[in-house]
């Protein structure tokens, strides 16, 4: 018995294809199947005989998410099959299943509506959907196989699954190209306009009466609002002087008041307005996509200016005197022997070490510092003005050395911005400013970076070569270093963004180099980059106060064309850690236009590196004590031996994540929430650890906001929150200062009984998802309504798998699912499901299934919050915010029928209890609250921060974890007799 021929109508591109499947094949739900493609529309004819003898039934298909992968159809078959996931399986009996004949199995995807008629094969109006033929031996019943009984949309399994193949570390959506040349840094949306997947709607084509209305209308709309500026729009923003045709209006919009604004409505684009408007006509995309998603007047009116300077040729140089005698690039190299023993000068050179910092890292920042430091040197430190926590720690340690100082001026810089660059160039001009300081290098660090070698072999190696300036050269293609750092392009920063507003030239008559931004400069030509007004100097500081990551070329080009071009040094002395594939990930992309790439941080296996002596080398990057602190343990044990046994801390880092200076405003809601729980938990905590009976000492009530919190690491695993309060002692009546260490609990479960599937080690969700270090940045996952979680899963080596992945909220409503190819090679991957908010409140869990056999499963926390904007949480805001999204909701397609599958109930009674509780405020809200962190969450300890009437109660000081113990590795003490002090 022949199996009958199903013909498929393909669309896209115009006419359609045809092909045959004789492959029998039985379909499971939820299982990955080839080949094909997820379909847009599709139009099947099934049945009747190959020669077209007997009828057959024709079926129309909805939409569906469509794959990357070209579908298995026709002369453009592959000969690896794509898989496609079944979602919702019908059968259909044509008219010879009397005879025995083929049944066709159609799989309807991901719309709850389901085409009645054959659609036309139209360019565009339907593409490829898989078809399987499966031949019974028996006649059958017409009766659907679908094991989710009904075909009713609502009964349906709309499966949603990501856009693209899931690649191992693809960075969310965007996965990165393996040629990183060759990444389009061309499209850069507004930030302000949420990107959503529309539906494709088929429109019939107007008249052309209609089509000429239309196109009346839109000419007259766009001189009523000359500001208004599209995503990757190309319209043109009409100059002041532009003349004013056929438009009373456009008067009437230049002598309106000069009260200008930003503003959106609905889905339309945004509208911009400025104090002033602009000298030139403002047509280039990019210029106007930046224009479209500035977010302060003040910035786009700086777009607007610097765009028409730049189009009427006032901004950039054009031609650039070369200073330098020597043709072509200086070739010096340093040649060192790092066991010859020698001794120090008489006067050794002096360094003048500038360090930019950011962040709240300040423990790791004071033992950097700790290793570099010599009462001989010059420590001039520069931190962001973003980071007033650690500019706090900073004004502390630096006031005890006299050779420290802090720059009176702070500068928001960013990644790849202008204002590094001009955060060097102040720091150097107030160094040369500082008459007392007589220091011959400068050396600019960073908080992530360590010394790799003792700072006297640097000394060495620096009185040789008292008249160089070492940095590190991209290499010898000068074209592709200019397209890849972006200097044919022109760019702005403001609003804390570097905006890339289009094209320009490189100046003629010099040399453009560049190389890392981590450079040693000796005195004379920092004094020449500072105060020179010759023509190289004022040309390059103009030109690079417009370019992408200037740090990385200003010194370099400026060194290499001026008089001291004969200073250079091909050698930076740093090692930095570069892994492209995971550090090449544009996870800058929100705050400059252009994908670009961070170094990794070193872990212990990365220590032989250090021991390298092809090159003097005497510092790298990066560490973060977050990621791991063994390495840094490791080097600093290898330059300055073993502290002495039983030196508490060793192992322990903290960092501050919220410091009671910086106010609750510098907090999300949800973060101020958790933290009062936390609280509460150790109060409870210690009344069921301290207290007895008839005696109230060990009894408190919660007084007032958290005063701070730390995040607290043991040999390079979270181990949980540091929170330091305030509680009034119930006998005493007395307030008090306590600090509660909790715990998250495991809520990582493998399946019993276990699966025959072994390759799943870990999974995981959270926000803030880091590709680079592989690790969720919100440590602890503290996750609101509001939030967009990430679903991280961790493999072992193993063959090509596919797993399911299904999510689940408080009350059993499954809210979405979708599968993961894993390659043999992965090591994880992650996808964040495009679910609609606000969060039904409470746990929920994620399963893992692999051909819906349960492996594993995670639970995580969506906490209610009890403030909205820091005040006390409203009853109105509650219920919208803890209530889900409306009808259950999570995604377009509803995924009900798989809870009978799954054995996952609904209950109704669930339900009603859902909407009591996120109806509560003020007491019975924090009880609810509570109650689900203590599901995940537990007190481990409390201490005392300070004196307490609870007898039995530990002080912090004496304990081993609290964020007041002894940290001696992070201290800063006395400078020693050898002028150090480490």
């Amino acid at each position: 018995m022949a199996a009958r021929a199903c013909r498929l109508a393909v669309g896209g591109g115009g006419g359609s294809s045809h092909a045959d499947f004789r492959q029998p094949r039985f379909l499971q739900p939820g299982r990955l199947w080839g080949p094909g493609e997820r379909p847009e529309r599709t139009f099947a004819h099934c049945g009747g005989s190959p020669g077209g003898g007997s009828p057959g039934v024709a079926f129309g298909v909805g939409k569906a998410e469509q794959r990357r992968s070209p579908a298995l159809l026709g002369k453009h078959a592959r000969s690896t099959p794509q898989p496609l996931r079944t979602q919702q399986l019908s059968v259909y009996s044509s008219s010879a299943t009397r005879d025995r004949s083929a049944a066709c199995l159609l799989i309807t995807l991901a719309r709850r509506r389901r085409a009645t008629s054959p659609l036309p094969s139209a360019p565009g109006s339907v593409i490829v959907v898989a078809i399987a033929i499966v031949v019974f031996s028996q006649p059958h019943r017409d009766q659907p196989l679908n094991p989710y009984k009904g075909s009713e949309a609502q009964d349906g399994y709309f499966s949603h699954r990501p856009k693209e193949k899931m690649r191992t570390d693809s960075n969310n959506e965007n996965s990165v190209p393996k040629d990183f040349e060759n990444i389009d840094n061309s499209n850069f949306v507004p930030r302000t306009q949420k990107q959503k997947r529309q539906p494709e709607l088929v429109k019939k084509p107007l008249s052309k009466q209609k089509e000429h209305l239309r196109k009346k209308l839109e000419q007259e709309e766009k001189v009523k609002e000359n500001y208004l500026l599209g995503k990757n729009s190309n319209e043109v923003l009409p100059f002041r002087n532009q003349a004013q045709k056929n438009s009373s209006s456009f008067k009437d919009i230049h002598s309106a008041p000069k009260q200008h604004h930003f503003k959106k409505s609905g889905n339309s684009s945004p509208e911009i307005r400025y104090e002033q408007p602009p000298k030139c006509e403002i047509s280039g995309k990019e210029a106007i996509s930046a224009l479209s998603r500035a977010k302060s007047k003040q910035c786009r009116q700086e777009i607007a200016e610097v765009y028409c300077q730049h189009k009427q040729g006032k901004l950039m140089p054009e031609q650039v005197t070369r200073f330098c005698p020597l043709e072509g690039k200086a070739n010096n190299n340093v040649q060192w022997d790092e066991d010859s023993i020698e001794y120090l000068a008489a006067n050794p050179v002096r360094i003048a070490f500038v360090l930019v910092v950011h962040g709240r890292a300040s423990r790791q920042l004071q033992r950097m510092f700790k290793a570099i430091y010599h009462k001989d040197h010059f420590y001039y430190i520069h931190v962001d003005k973003r980071s007033n926590y650690l500019y706090r720690q900073v004004l502390q340690f630096a006031s005890q050395y006299p050779n420290v100082r802090i720059t009176s001026w702070r500068m928001a810089t960013i990644w790849g911005g202008a204002s590094l660059l001009s955060t060097y160039l102040q720091s150097m001009r107030d160094l040369m400013e500082m008459k007392d300081w007589p220091w011959d290098f400068f050396i600019n660090l960073s908080a992530a970076d360590y010394p790799i070698r003792y700072s006297d072999q640097l000394l060495l190696l620096l009185s040789r070569t008292v008249e160089s300036d070492s940095s590190r050269p991209h290499g010898p293609d000068h074209a592709r270093f200019i397209r890849k750092q972006g200097l044919d392009r022109l760019f702005l920063e403001c609003d804390t963004h570097m905006w890339r507003l289009g094209d320009r030239k490189i100046p003629e008559g010099i040399t453009v180099d560049g190389g890392s931004d981590w450079f040693l400069l000796n005195r004379k030509f920092v004094e020449y980059v500072t105060f020179s007004s010759d023509d190289l100097v004022t040309k390059m500081k103009r030109f690079y106060s417009y370019t992408l990551l200037p740090a990385e070329s200003f010194f370099h080009t400026v060194l290499e064309n001026s008089p001291h071009c004969s200073s250079m040094v091909d050698n930076n002395l740093r090692i930095t850690n570069w892994n492209r594939k995971l550090g090449c990930k544009c996870q800058y992309k929100n705050i400059v236009d252009w994908c670009g790439c961070s170094p990794n941080d070193f872990k212990p296996a990365d220590f032989h590196r250090f021991q390298q002596t092809a090159r003097p080398t005497f510092f790298a990057r990066k560490f973060e004590a977050v990621v791991n602190q063994e390495i840094i343990g490791q080097l600093d044990y290898y330059l300055y031996g073993n502290y002495p046994s039983g030196t508490p801390g060793l192992r322990s880092y903290w960092e501050n994540a919220y410091d009671e200076p910086d106010g609750i405003h510098s907090i999300s809601d949800i973060a101020l929430t958790m933290y009062h729980s936390f609280s509460r938990l150790g109060l409870r905590r210690a009344e069921a650890s301290f207290h007895t009976d008839g005696d109230n000492s060990c009894r408190y009530y919660p007084m007032g906001h958290p005063v701070s919190v730390h995040l607290y690491f043991l040999a390079d695993h979270f181990q949980g929150f540091l929170v330091k309060h305030h509680a009034t002692n119930l006998a005493a009546s007395k307030l008090e200062t306590l600090e509660t260490w909790v715990m998250p609990k495991k809520v990582f479960k493998i399946a019993s009984p276990p699966s025959d599937f072994g390759r799943l080690q870990y999974s995981e969700v959270g926000t803030e998802w880091d590709a680079k270090e592989r690790i969720f940045r919100n440590f602890g996952g503290l996750m609101g309504p509001m939030d967009e979680p990430v679903g991280m899963q961790k493999w072992g080596k193993g063959p090509n798998v596919t797993v399911t992945i299904i999510w689940v909220d408080p009350i059993n409503v499954i809210a979405a699912t979708y599968d993961i190819l894993i390659e043999s090679s992965a090591e994880f991957t992650h996808y964040k499901p495009p679910l609609n908010l606000p969060l039904r409140a409470g746990v929920w869990t994620v399963k893992i299934l692999h051909h819906w056999v349960p492996v594993a499963e995670t639970k995580f926390l969506v906490s209610p919050v009890t403030f909205s904007n820091k005040q006390p949480i409203r009853q109105d805001e509650a219920l919208k915010l803890h209530s889900g999204p409306p009808n259950n909701a999570y995604m377009e397609q509803s995924f009900q029928s798989l809870n009978p599958v799954l054995s996952i109930p609904l209950s109704a009674a669930h339900m009603e209890q859902a909407k009591k509780n996120a109806a509560l405020t003020g007491t019975k809200l924090e009880n609810w609250v509570d109650s689900l962190v203590g599901s995940v969450w537990s007190a481990v300890d409390v201490c005392s921060a300070g004196p307490t009437s609870c007898p039995v109660m530990q002080a912090c000081s004496q304990t081993s974890w609290s964020s007041l113990s002894p940290d001696p590795k992070s201290e800063l003490g006395p400078v020693k007799p050898d002028g150090r002090l480490r």
